[in-house]
C-alpha cells in the first residue's frame, strides 16, 4: 500500500484525493493547505489528516506526496522530498524557468529520486489506444500529427497573468503529447499567435490563439491549433497519419447518444470541463505512478519530459515574437 501526502487542496489537488481514493494498492493519508477551508474539505470527505508541508516532510506513515501546490513552490518542494526519500508526483510543471527545472532534475538525479510528471493525457484510455495502435504498427511509420486543443473559455484574468503564457501552460500538454506521439525529439519550432477572443489577454501580454509546427531531425512534422475559445465545448482531438494508415481520437461527448428530427442530426454536447474530460486519465496516471513504486519500474512520466516540453513551449513564444523558426537545444541532460 502506498501511502500518500496531497499538497494542496484546491482544484487539482481534489481530484487526485479522489484518484488516490479510487486506485488499489493508495490510500491517502495527509493532506496539506494553508486555506483551512479548503484542506477541511478534503479530510471531511476521504478520512485523512490534516498536517502542515513540515510534519508530512518528516513522517514515517507517507511514501509519496502529490504536488498541487502554485507553480513556483514546485521545484523546491520536488527537491525537498528527493532528499528525504520520499516519492514525488508533482503537477506539471517542474517550473516556468528552464534554467531551475534543469537544477532541479541535477537534485533528483543525485538523490536518486522517484519523480513523476502529470502529463495526464498521456494516460486518457483514448490515446493510449492510439499510441499502442501506432506501436503496434498498425499504421506504419508515423509521418504527420495535428493535435487540436481548444478550451471552452479563458481562465480568469489572474491567472492568465501568472500561467506563464499560452505555450507554457495550455500548450505544454499538447508538446507532451507531440513527443510521446512521434517518439522523436523536436528539432525545429514555428508558431505563429494571436489574439482573437480576448482583448485583456493581451494587456496581460499573452496570447489566446496560437499554431505550432513542430519538426524532428527526420523530417516527421506535428501541427498543433489552440484556442481559448471553443463555443461548443471542450474540444480535444488527434490525428496521427502514417505510412500505412491513419488513427485518430475523437472528441468525447456527454453521453454516446445522437438525436434526429425534422431539423437533421444532433449529437450530445461534448465535455466541457478538463476534470470531467480526463476523469479517467487522472485515476490512470496515479495507477501507474504506484505499479512503478510497487515494481522498481521508471516513471512512464518524468521531471525530464517537463523539461522537454518546457524547451518546445519557449521555443515557440520566441518564434511566434519573431516570425522565425526556431531551434531547439539538443537533448543533453539524463533522464530523471
Amino acid at each position: 500500500m502506498t501511502r500518500f501526502a496531497v499538497l494542496g487542496a484546491g482544484r487539482i489537488g481534489q481530484v487526485h484525493a479522489r484518484a488516490i481514493a479510487q486506485v488499489d494498492g493508495a490510500t491517502l493519508v495527509a493532506i496539506a493547505d494553508p486555506v483551512a477551508a479548503a484542506a477541511d474539505s478534503v479530510a471531511t470527505k476521504y478520512g485523512c489528516d490534516i498536517r502542515t508541508i513540515d510534519t508530512i516532510e518528516s513522517a514515517d506513515d507517507v511514501d509519496a506526496v502529490v504536488i498541487c501546490t502554485p507553480t513556483d513552490t514546485h521545484a523546491d518542494l520536488i527537491e525537498r522530498f528527493c532528499r528525504v526519500g520520499k516519492a514525488v508526483f508533482c503537477e506539471k510543471p517542474v517550473d516556468l524557468d528552464v534554467g531551475r527545472v534543469r537544477d532541479c532534475l541535477s537534485v533528483v538525479e543525485a538523490t536518486k529520486g522517484r519523480v513523476m510528471l502529470g502529463f495526464n493525457r498521456r494516460f486518457d484510455p483514448d490515446f493510449a489506444a492510439m499510441k499502442a495502435a501506432i506501436d503496434a504498427g498498425r499504421i506504419g511509420k508515423v509521418e504527420m500529427i495535428t493535435i487540436t486543443s481548444r478550451d471552452p473559455g479563458a481562465p480568469p484574468a489572474d491567472y492568465i497573468a501568472r500561467s506563464g503564457g499560452i505555450f507554457r501552460d495550455m500548450t505544454i500538454h499538447d508538446f507532451d503529447m507531440a513527443r510521446w506521439l512521434l517518439a522523436e525529439e523536436v528539432e525545429t519550432v514555428m508558431a505563429q499567435a494571436s489574439v482573437l477572443t480576448d482583448p485583456q489577454i493581451g494587456d496581460l501580454g499573452d496570447y489566446d490563439s496560437a499554431n505550432v509546427i513542430l519538426r524532428t531531425a527526420s523530417g516527421k512534422q506535428a501541427i498543433i491549433t489552440n484556442s481559448r475559445r471553443a463555443t461548443y465545448g471542450y474540444d480535444q482531438r488527434i490525428e496521427v497519419l502514417g505510412a500505412a494508415g491513419m488513427v485518430s481520437a475523437r472528441n468525447q461527448s456527454e453521453a454516446n447518444i445522437q438525436f434526429a428530427d425534422a431539423q437533421g442530426f444532433h449529437d450530445a454536447p461534448l465535455l466541457n470541463f478538463f476534470m470531467t474530460r480526463y476523469t479517467a486519465a487522472y485515476a490512470a496516471e496515479i495507477t501507474a505512478f504506484v505499479a512503478a513504486l510497487r515494481d522498481g519500474t521508471p516513471m512512464p512520466t518524468t521531471a525530464l519530459d517537463g523539461l522537454r516540453a518546457l524547451e518546445l513551449a519557449d521555443a515557440a513564444l520566441q518564434s511566434a515574437q519573431s516570425g522565425q523558426a526556431v531551434q531547439v537545444p539538443a537533448a543533453t541532460q539524463k533522464a530523471a
